[in-house]
């Protein structure tokens, strides 16, 4: 692999104070974020492969370009997992790319998310420097954590040559429930549910129905789901529901011609909005997605006014803003990294200083 590394830090150089680049795996999340339209393609997809995994260590480390469905294949076949489930959106979707986005699925709200799961990470900087940040093991000690800027970073500080992440055994027992429910009856659920001793993974609202997953010992699962009632989704129903709502397959983020779907982090007690009934529901309250007219921004200063934040996750027009504007200790923090890592601007900027 130093022979593609080496080719890639040429091109870095070369394209110093000449012109950007935009880093591309496997492009199955290129929509996403403020696109520059002037930058050239980075195609670090060749740089694939998995480097060290030592199940019984829980850790993994891969190239960046490794498709996705690599990493994921081998785990299953170890009984273990990405407990933050990141979503493809294609089949060409690579570990970098997860990362770089920084996107987790449904069970964020019962493992935690994606940046938390990141141990280490190699990359190259926009000064054609190969640096390497943290490690394969969880310490605790006191520091920066370096290594997690680049979860969520949208390719903007460097290419991700590898990463470590943390792994953990697939759950023995999971249980899916479904309740019929309003909105605001749901927010309320999570938000007690989630102050108890019970195997939360994951929680969705939509359309009338409030739908629980549990996983964890199974003793403990059924017990939960003892306690809990509901109706019980048998297990292929239950997967494909779960599998549906992490890819986004669900008529709820199906845009029809004029709209723009909305991301919407709030604090998960933030009661339902009467004007959001058809809004649907995840993270224990915390992540909403509606569908509005294109021409309606108001959603920014809506969740600013609640303490949350608010993207254009989709159907956003040219020119249009993706995401919520920030402070200016934001905007500051963002300077100086980019400052550190690329000061002469090569990686195109996806998040875009106001």
């Amino acid at each position: 692999m130093n022979a593609i590394v080496d080719r890639l830090r040429d091109q870095v150089l070369e394209a110093r104070g000449r012109r950007r680049l935009e880093i591309r795996g496997g492009g199955s999340k290129s929509w996403y974020g403020a696109s520059d339209p002037e930058a050239e393609p980075l195609e670090v997809g060749m740089l694939s492969g998995i480097i060290r995994y030592e199940p019984s260590e829980l850790v993994l480390t891969a190239y960046g370009g490794t498709p996705l469905a690599e990493v994921e294949a081998l785990l299953v076949r170890h009984r273990q997992w990405l407990p933050f489930s990141p979503p493809h959106f294609a089949d060409s979707a690579t570990i970098g790319g997860a990362v770089a986005s920084g996107l987790s699925g449904p069970t964020r709200w019962g493992h935690g998310a994606l940046r938390d799961y990141v141990l280490g990470v190699r990359v190259l900087d926009g000064q054609g420097r190969v640096l390497r940040f943290g490690g394969e093991v969880m310490k605790n000690v006191a520091g920066y954590d370096v290594a997690r800027l680049f979860a969520g970073s949208l390719g903007t500080l460097g290419v991700i040559l590898e990463v470590s992440l943390k792994v953990l055994p697939l759950p023995p027992a999971t249980r899916t429930l479904r309740f019929a429910c309003s909105q605001d009856e749901a927010i309320e659920r999570f938000n007690r549910l989630a102050g108890q001793p019970l195997p939360l993974s994951a929680g969705v609202w939509w359309q009338g129905e409030s739908t629980l997953r549990l996983a964890g010992a199974r003793a403990a699962v059924e017990a939960a789901a003892t306690r809990l009632g509901g109706e019980v989704l048998p297990e292929e129903a239950a997967r494909v529901f779960w599998e549906d709502v992490r890819e986004q397959r669900l008529p709820a983020w199906k845009l029809q011609e004029g709209e723009v779907l909305w991301r919407l982090a709030l604090p998960p007690t933030t009661p339902a909005w009467a004007d959001a009934e058809d809004a649907l529901v995840e993270w224990g309250g915390g992540l909403r997605w509606l569908r509005r007219p294109a021409a309606d921004d108001s959603w920014f200063e809506r969740a600013r006014a609640v303490g949350g934040h608010a993207m254009r996750w989709r159907g956003a027009r040219t020119g249009e803003r993706v995401f919520a504007p920030r402070g200016a200790a934001e905007r500051a923090i963002e300077a100086r990294l980019k400052a550190a890592f690329d000061p002469d601007g090569v990686f195109a900027r996806r998040l875009p200083l106001e």
